[in-house]
């Protein structure tokens, strides 16, 4: 399978629905599991870090009217511009995101806190020179999106994992995300966690280093001609 995958997603497949929303994966068939969210309060839609498909307008309608196409990591623009453009809508922004304006052909709003109406509310996960990723989260139905630092595609996870810290952050797991309770987690590659989701979170971070080696020793197996 390809890493990453481009053109039209034909066999987009939708792999969760939740209390407030549901998840998509553009192109199933690639290494990088892209997955796209979309988060649903009183018919109001907001699109996280979307990868586009066809299917997608008829989801919208569906479920309400876009309020916004967010982005939470400063290299997930992804496909937010067209589709905030197609929508007449904007694409939202963390407010630490200054130098990823320049790569939204779209108009631009900024939030820090909250995310508009939404119900959701962000933290920063990692703010850094090469990395600066935003996570949100929903005290009423326990939310919690979590675009990078963490991963269900089998690319983050050590065998025995549900749940993996990304390859690069292994050393130096993500502290911010200690202490959150979540009934899901929607991640940036692989499908949402959906069943018993606070010990699965407990057991990425604490197992990061220690499963390290693990980890690279069955990446290297992967991705490496043997």
């Amino acid at each position: 399978m390809p890493m990453k995958q481009g053109g039209e997603a034909r066999d987009a497949r939708r792999v969760a629905e939740f209390d407030g929303g549901f998840s998509w994966i553009a192109f199933p068939e690639e290494n990088m599991r892209r997955t796209s969210h979309a988060l649903v309060s009183d018919e109001e839609v907001w699109l996280v870090d979307p990868v586009d498909t066809p299917e997608l307008d008829d989801w919208i309608a569906e479920a309400g009217e876009l309020a916004g196409v967010v982005v939470l990591l400063d290299r997930h623009t992804r496909d937010a511009a067209p589709i905030a453009n197609r929508h007449g809508s904007s694409v939202y922004l963390p407010e630490a995101f200054a130098t990823v304006r320049r790569k939204v052909d779209a108009p631009v709003e900024t939030f820090d806190g909250t995310l508009a109406d939404s119900g959701y509310r962000s933290f920063t996960v990692l703010d850094s020179p090469i990395w600066t990723e935003v996570g949100l989260y929903n005290d009423e139905n326990g939310t919690l999106v979590v675009p990078e630092s963490v991963g269900t595609a089998d690319y983050f996870r050590a065998p025995g994992e549900r749940l993996g810290v990304h390859p690069a952050r292994r050393l130096f797991p993500p502290t911010p995300l200690r202490g959150f309770l979540p009934e899901r987690i929607l991640v940036g590659h692989g499908e949402p966690l959906v069943e018993d989701a606070p010990a699965a979170l407990r057991e990425a971070l604490s197992g990061s280093r220690k499963n390290s080696p693990r980890l690279y020793a069955k990446s290297l197996r992967m991705f490496l001609p043997l």
